[in-house]
């Protein structure tokens, strides 16, 4: 499973914290304003029951009181019913009240005692007030207000609130995003700086007064650079150097091989075979030492010119002895293009060696749009060994892979070196008729 970004992560982080204070805030508000209206609701109510109690109370002060007559007096609109406990009977304004089961018992035995009271109830599944009054004599007055209008009210309130913190958790979410796209900003400049040295552009640094949070690892970052450059630098010098020192015993070694294989048809035949073996190993030493030196000068900007790839492919093949015909040119290719002339004809020439040496020989030779390809005979590259064959200095994988262990990396090197040179690279895959086929990219300009 992939890991969540950093971004990501902070950006939830912050839509959650906006979540959670949206979420306290609202509930504290909606729970203050609940308790504000309800208190304010009950206080009209009792004002109000207070009220028509006394209209009731004198009312029945009469001789022979129409208690119906008294209760319709009464100015209570759509939400507020009435009651009256009277010598043990109840009295309603209309028939639609069970009169003996609306008011809780409760109340009922509080407001008997003569003590005032409220009660907030549910009637038919909305909630509802029950205010009950003691009146003059045996009789109880009681007013049932709704609070079905405050419910929806709150029901509304409550709504606006959710929906208020969830575009405040929204809101945190696109803050932490804005947030951090900015405070990551300057590891995408080290992400970058670390990719340009990583392509071969060794001058690059950080600036510490970029970014003041952040410049002990700007500071860090460019030792580290410095560090690799001088390594690399170091490396590179000493290649030259003990390629330089081996040149002069190497060349009085071909000199006296020369003039012993001048002279190997008055040898025996062991003698005779001895001397074509050192010769060999002369000629292969010799190589090995121009690659140290060539790699010793990798470093050296390109030279571009206009190069016919075509002819420079044909060139390097008859230079090695094998014909011309080898030579394949795709529909599309570019015949001419801009590259550095001698870093292609030696990255060319070194994949047709490794060919020659390891894999039974070039089978082709191919020049396509931007690239180069040599095919070859052999048993073909391990999988696993693809995609590292040409960073290895010691021993390359193709060699491995055939099972030479004499053979030598410093070639295929040449080319990844060369290839990134150019900003390309170098890649080997599984030859589709058997085998292994290099291959070159070289993006820049056609001419």
């Amino acid at each position: 499973m992939r890991p969540i970004g950093l971004r990501a992560r902070v950006s939830a982080a912050f839509a959650l914290g906006a979540l959670l204070l949206s979420f306290c805030i609202s509930l504290v508000s909606y729970e203050s304003t609940r308790n504000t209206l309800f208190a304010e609701r009950e206080r009209t109510a009792v004002r109000a029951t207070y009220y028509d109690a006394a209209v009731v109370n004198a009312g029945l002060g009469v001789r022979d009181p129409d208690v119906l007559e008294v209760l319709r007096s009464l100015d209570t609109g759509s939400d507020r019913y009435v009651l009256l406990h009277r010598d043990g009977q109840w009295h309603s304004r209309s028939a639609d009240l069970a009169a003996d089961t609306a008011v809780p018992p409760s109340l009922q035995t509080m407001t008997a005692g003569g003590e005032a009271g409220a009660q907030r109830v549910r009637r038919d599944g909305a909630p509802a007030l029950i205010v009950g009054v003691p009146l003059s004599g045996s009789a109880e007055f009681y007013e049932i207000i709704s609070l079905e209008e405050l419910e929806r009210t709150l029901q509304t309130l409550a709504l606006v609130l959710t929906a208020v913190a969830i575009m405040v958790a929204a809101g945190g979410a696109a803050v932490g995003w804005y947030v951090t796209r900015h405070a990551l900003r300057p590891l995408a400049t080290v992400a970058d700086a670390a990719r340009d040295i990583a392509a071969g552009d060794l001058t690059t640094r950080l600036d510490p007064d970029t970014e003041p949070d952040l410049a002990a690892l700007s500071a860090a970052f460019n030792d580290m650079a410095d560090q690799l450059a001088r390594r690399l630098e170091r490396d590179r010098r000493f290649a030259a150097d003990v390629s330089h020192e081996l040149r002069s015993p190497l060349q009085t070694l071909e000199a006296a091989a020369s003039v012993i294989e001048k002279r190997r048809d008055r040898l025996d035949d062991r003698t005779a075979a001895a001397v074509g073996l050192l010769t060999a190993e002369v000629d292969r030493f010799q190589a090995l030492v121009n690659d140290l030196l060539e790699l010793a000068r990798s470093d050296q900007p390109v030279q571009r010119e206009a190069v016919e790839l075509p002819q420079l492919a044909e060139r390097v093949c008859r230079s090695r002895g094998l014909p011309a015909g080898l030579v394949e040119v795709t529909a599309d290719a570019a015949v001419t293009r801009m590259v550095d002339r001698r870093r292609v004809e030696q990255a060319l020439g070194n994949l047709i060696d490794n060919a020659i040496r390891y894999g039974g020989g070039p089978t082709a030779v191919r020049v396509g749009d931007g690239f180069l390809e040599v095919d070859d005979a052999g048993p073909g590259v391990a999988a696993v060994d693809r995609a590292s064959i040409f960073d290895r200095f010691v021993r390359g994988p193709a060699a491995h892979a055939r099972g030479d262990t004499t053979g030598t990396g410093l070639g295929l090197a040449i080319v990844a070196e060369h290839a990134a040179a150019h900003g390309g690279r170098a890649t080997v895959t599984e030859n589709p008729a058997g085998g292994a086929r290099f291959r070159i990219d070289l993006p820049g300009s056609r001419q």
